[in-house]
């Protein structure tokens, strides 16, 4: 017969051997039927401190036992020899060195095929065996009893044990883990993504430390944990893979406080964004245009923020329990593109929500409204119409919450907010932010609402003092324009007029007020209308800025800044006084435009300054240009900048006058520019 192979794994391939016999050093002392001794291992060398050629043929009494242990050796070895009985045991053996040394035996008989008997003796130090025994007896002990789950796997990833706190974490007996793997016996924890890491650890031996992982076991089905799991590779001394160890702790609760902090402090930051965001500017669709911002998508897939119609015109609503609300949308965002942005109203839309409608209980009550679970039924009370709810349903919108913006007691409007791709419903914290941003966002909404109203007042009023000028006077073509400041500005002062006179002539004026508002609204109208009155007295155009200077000094310290023409159509000339305003452009034939040169002279209101009054030529078709600073002063250029580019845009081919106005506005005026402007052009005709 052939001499038999090494043993086989599983897989056919050779077991590598275990390290733990190496550990313990086990020797081998085989002993003949007299006691001598006939083969000696290399551990007994070790073991022992004799070697081979001095141990073999020599009594292994006379060898090994001190003198007072003989008897007793030789009445164990002659009991094993005559009875088969084996013997175990710790006995004290003489060291070559000359000490004594305790090794753990197992002693037996062994039986050769010629019917001989010997005595084997399989030996090991008892300290290193003690040593190895309190390690093993430590280690389980302390599996046992720790706190935290441990489990160890094999190469296969299936357990092979688990410590009772693994079994509590699990919720299933220890007993019946063994043999199966993570995902069979907890499948509602990602495990696939534990055995992938696991599988990474037996190939690479680099440890995976605090893994956090999520899910519920059967220890508590119904809520959902969270554990830090660490594993390492176990391998014997000679380095052969034998598992993976896995540590579990259950973070649940330090999860849970993290979760909250971390949902504090990105309330805190969305608050603290909405602050620096909101109302950065006193223009309400801009600030609801803010609003909706901050709200998408931190808080929420689609958002909308609408005003009650009552409110935007500066009335006070109540609703009582039947009534509609009358709705302006303002603005409406959403992060991706969806089908619940074709249910909300475009901005400027006046829509009717019928009292069943659930942005109407908000307007109404003054309180919030949250759908945590939207169903089929609540679509319509969210939407405004049967089509837009159809919208909202094709879009996913599943959680809906509406907040009212109240600003110093009164009720504005609501923030709509709907959830299409973020899972979450709406919880009491998102609640408690949307308020938070919602009561932030309403005062400035409230400042924005009230600033437009005083200044569509106030441009109301501007508006109805201007004057409306014949296109043709007894000798000039006249063209004007008055543009408002930008939406986020108030109105100013600036005025024109033209006056027909005696004779075929025209006076020709442009003013501006100093100031904002109502208030110098009201002093340019008082102003247009002494300069009608003083007109028709035919006074030099010096002497006319005398009386308005007096006049503006009792206008409550008003100061003003004027020109005033009037052209002669017979002798071809513009008689022209200056009070501290810019110097208008003529414009002629042939010719580059130039800036009049005028004496500056005082603004009205200085008082005590003598205005004096210059003669300039205007033939048929030279045109004169008269405006206020707001159409060439900005804060980033210089104003000689400025007028260079107006007499830039008034060279080339005559145009005509409409056009050239909206040219010189489309060009030089801002939309928001904080200044308003006032122009004013007229062209010589023949005299009629």
């Amino acid at each position: 017969m052939g001499a038999a192979g090494p043993p086989v794994a599983e897989d056919g391939g050779p077991v590598r051997p275990s390290g733990l016999l190496d550990v313990l050093g086990v020797a081998s002392v085989l002993l003949d039927a007299q006691g001598r001794i006939v083969l000696w291992s290399p551990q007994a060398e070790e073991l022992f401190g004799y070697s081979a050629q001095e141990a073999l043929g020599q009594y292994a009494a006379r060898l090994m036992v001190h003198e007072q242990h003989a008897e007793l050796a030789v009445k164990l070895f002659a009991d094993v020899m005559e009875t088969g009985e084996g013997w175990a045991g710790a006995f004290p053996v003489r060291h070559k060195d000359g000490g004594t040394r305790l090794v753990e035996f197992r002693n037996q008989r062994l039986l050769d095929d010629r019917g001989a008997f010997f005595a084997l003796g399989l030996a090991a130090d008892q300290k290193t065996l003690r040593g190895l025994e309190q390690d093993v007896a430590l280690s389980t002990r302390m599996i046992a009893q720790a706190p935290i789950g441990l489990a160890v796997l094999d190469t296969d990833l299936k357990y092979v044990s688990v410590n009772p706190a693994m079994a509590r974490t699990n919720g299933i007996p220890a007993e019946e883990h063994l043999g199966r793997t993570v995902q069979e016996m907890l499948p509602q924890v990602d495990a696939a993504a534990m055995e992938r890491a696991a599988r990474q650890v037996l190939e690479t031996g680099m440890p995976l430390v605090n893994q956090p992982t999520f899910g519920r076991t059967p220890a508590d089905p119904d809520k959902d944990h969270a554990w830090s799991v660490s594993m390492y590779r176990l391998e014997d001394t000679l380095g052969n893979v034998l598992g993976v160890a896995a540590s579990v702790v259950d973070i649940t609760e330090q999860y849970r406080a993290g979760v909250e902090a971390e949902t504090a402090r990105r309330r805190l930051a969305l608050i603290a964004d909405a602050s620096a965001r909101i109302g950065t500017t006193l223009d309400l669709d801009r600030t609801a245009r803010e609003l909706a911002d901050v709200a998408v998508p931190e808080l929420a897939d689609v958002a909308a923020v609408d005003l009650l119609e009552a409110v935007m015109q500066g009335r006070r609503s109540s609703l009582g329990p039947s009534e509609a609300a009358v709705i302006r949308a303002l603005a409406v965002r959403a992060e991706h593109a969806t089908e619940a942005l074709g249910a909300a109203d475009p901005p400027g839309q006046v829509a009717r929500y019928g009292p069943d409608r659930l942005v109407t209980e908000c307007v109404r009550t003054g309180r919030p409204v949250m759908v945590a679970q939207v169903k089929d039924e609540d679509l319509p009370r969210i939407a405004g119409s049967p089509e837009a709810a159809d919208l909202l349903a094709r879009a996913g919108v599943h959680s809906y919450l509406a907040v009212p913006l109240i600003a110093r007691g009164e009720v504005l409007g609501a923030l709509d907010l709907k959830r299409t791709r973020n899972p979450q419903p709406f919880s009491e914290d998102d609640l408690l932010l949307a308020r938070e941003l919602a009561a932030r966002a309403a005062v400035q909404i409230d400042n924005a609402r009230w600033y437009q109203n005083a200044r569509d007042a106030a441009l109301t009023l501007q508006r109805s003092l201007l004057p409306s000028h014949p296109r043709m006077t007894g000798g000039l073509e006249v063209a004007s324009r008055y543009q408002p400041a930008g939406a986020t500005s108030e109105v100013g002062g600036d005025w024109f007029d033209v006056i027909p006179l005696d004779g075929g002539k025209t006076a020709l004026v442009v003013g501006d007020v100093m100031g904002s508002g109502i208030t110098a609204a009201a002093t340019m109208g008082r102003l247009r209308t002494a300069t009608n009155t003083l007109a028709s007295l035919g006074l030099d155009p010096s002497v006319l800025l005398e009386h308005l200077d007096r006049i503006t000094q009792g206008l409550d310290h008003s100061i003003a800044t004027c020109q005033y023409a009037i052209h002669d159509p017979h002798l071809r000339q513009c008689r022209i006084a200056n009070a501290g305003h810019l110097p208008p452009v003529r414009v002629r034939a042939d010719r580059a435009p130039e800036l009049l040169e005028l004496p500056t002279g005082a603004p009205l209101g200085v008082g005590g300054v003598a205005f004096s009054t210059t003669t300039v030529n205007l033939e048929p078709g030279d045109r004169l240009v008269f405006y206020t600073d707001g159409l060439v002063e900005t804060r980033q250029h210089p104003l000689d900048e400025r007028l260079d580019a107006l007499l830039v845009l008034l060279e080339g081919p005559d145009r005509p006058l409409e056009e050239l106005c909206d040219v010189l506005l489309r060009t030089l005026h801002h939309p928001d520019n904080s200044d308003d402007v006032a122009l004013l052009i007229a062209r010589a005709q023949h005299p009629a």
